[in-house]
């Protein structure tokens, strides 16, 4: 049985649905450190730690966007 290849756009759709998932991930604990460092007055670097944990994912999140699909040059035919 050969092994059936998928086209771009299959392919690019799966990307979103992961990638999806990084994002809200990303998005839900810089909203925790958000949260953390308003509650928590005696201990702001908890808080400060979770933003930053939560940015560096989403950070990490364009660069595999970037990585997978060049946005930046014309796609090659």
């Amino acid at each position: 049985m050969a092994k059936r290849h998928m086209t771009h756009e299959e392919e690019f759709e799966i990307l979103k649905l992961v990638l999806d998932k990084f994002l809200w991930l990303g998005v839900g604990i810089m909203a925790f450190g958000f949260y953390q460092l308003i509650t928590l007055t005696d201990n702001m670097t908890y808080g400060l730690l979770l933003l930053g944990a939560g940015a560096l994912l989403l950070i990490v999140f364009i660069a595999i966007l970037m990585k997978e699909y060049n946005f930046l040059q014309s796609p090659k035919n």
